[in-house]
């Protein structure tokens, strides 16, 4: 006969992922405003980019850029934003 004691050991790892995410909002912002704000040569380059597209909506900062909500023909929207000499601007 034989007396001892039996125990398991099981090692249980700990993954800790920790996700750090910038997210990095403007300060600059945009007030609605309407279409008579618009600069001829921003009109331009909008007749010459979106040709069939309808203005949905013209918003404007203080630095003169226009965020611009275009309606597509086929319906879908979309945003766009150019500066008051009509150059085209990346933003999000």
């Amino acid at each position: 006969m034989a007396i001892g004691t039996i125990f398991s050991a099981t090692a249980n790892e700990t993954v800790s992922t920790v996700i750090n995410e910038v997210v990095i909002f403007s300060t600059e912002e945009f007030k609605k405003t309407t279409s008579k704000e618009l600069t001829p040569k921003v009109v331009e380059e909008l007749l010459k980019e979106y040709p069939t597209s309808k203005l949905g909506g013209v918003y404007k900062n203080s630095q003169g850029e226009f965020k611009l909500i275009m309606v597509l023909k086929s319906g879908t929207r979309r945003t766009v934003y150019i500066d008051s000499n009509g150059n085209w601007l990346n933003k999000r």
